[in-house]
């Protein structure tokens, strides 16, 4: 187990605390699918979403990344039920059974969108407070949620850290081997990109899998469970749009702009926060160092060690529920 998140535990709940959290093997065993999905409407969208545990319990909002989806977190949720948590886990837009409402609705991948979609769930849940947790595009989301609505967040668990960019920071060029990390960004850029992905996004979310986890072994049952959710009708133009956004290629809807303009002031995160970084992860990602200080409330970093890449909640569940259980005592 992460010795500090130990300590955490082990001061909050005792000895026994730690047979909820003790690590095992660093890459786990994947285990079945969710039982059920439940729908509901929250703002423009039908989400989908698993809701676990206690009705009564403190609230645990997990969100998963691309091109992946809530069986990121198949693992984890028994983990955190276990300790009383009532767990929701919802399909991003563009995933699993979540649909837009309006079938003409712009389908949107701007991370001001996607924050949004958190609160509405949250309204529509009748949810004040949260514990928001995630990676990749869903700790961006959670990451702006914390920065921009902090009554709404009791602790946030970010990994890769601070993750709130803007249109002008993307154009910002980087080192050449940061700009290599980006070729997908490039090409979902392009004609060609965006009908690449959209013909070939099975296969091309297994390369990112491997390029993000290399030592990541996992299963073609384990992909296909996952990459059933990227046949979402949305789907594609959700991610194509996402990274063009990102490059200044493709505007925003106008209500969203004054969230973005906060945003683009890179917002301090208040709320206690532990990020977590993944000691094998090959997706682009920040150094700890260098969003340390974006973070002004209680505040810690864990390296999760033994081979763990960018999908850090489904290769190591059991250190991933450590540091929600812990920033909610942090």
């Amino acid at each position: 187990m992460n010795q500090s998140i130990a300590r955490t535990l082990r001061n909050v709940f005792g000895a026994a605390a730690l047979t909820v959290a003790a690590i095992g093997p660093a890459h786990a065993q994947t285990s079945d699918a969710f039982s059920s999905v439940k729908q509901i409407k929250a703002g423009v969208l039908n989400v989908g979403y698993v809701d676990a545990g206690p009705a009564n319990g403190p609230v645990v909002i997990l969100l998963h990344g691309w091109p992946y989806d809530i069986h990121s977190y198949v693992d984890v949720v028994p983990l955190l039920t276990k300790a009383g948590y009532r767990v929701i886990v919802p399909h991003l837009r563009g995933y699993g059974t979540t649909r837009f409402l309006d079938p003409k609705a712009v389908r949107n991948g701007e991370p001001a969108a996607l924050a949004q979609d958190v609160v509405d769930l949250m309204d529509a849940l009748k949810i004040d407070k949260a514990i928001l947790a995630g990676y990749d595009w869903g700790a961006r989301s959670a990451d702006i949620v914390a920065a921009l609505w902090p009554e709404r967040v009791k602790g946030l668990v970010s990994v890769s850290g601070y993750l709130i960019g803007s249109q002008e920071s993307g154009k910002q060029p980087l080192p050449p081997a940061a700009e290599l990390q980006w070729w997908y960004q490039f090409y979902f850029a392009t004609d060609r990109g965006a009908a690449g992905y959209a013909k070939n996004h099975h296969d091309f979310a297994k390369l990112i899998w491997k390029t993000a986890s290399p030592q990541w072994q996992f299963d073609d049952r384990t992909f296909d469970r996952s990459a059933a959710s990227l046949e979402n009708p949305d789907h594609a133009a959700i991610t194509i749009f996402n990274y063009r956004w990102r490059l200044g290629l493709v505007q925003g809807e106008a209500k969203y702009d004054k969230l973005e303009q906060r945003l683009a002031t890179f917002p301090a995160i208040t709320v206690p926060t532990i990020t977590l970084e993944g000691d094998a992860n090959g997706a682009p990602h920040p150094e700890p160092a260098a969003y340390a200080g974006r973070f002004t409330g209680k505040y810690k970093h864990e390296l999760i060690k033994g081979g763990i890449g960018h999908n850090l909640p489904q290769e190591a569940p059991r250190a991933f529920a450590d540091a929600v259980i812990a920033v909610d005592h942090l």
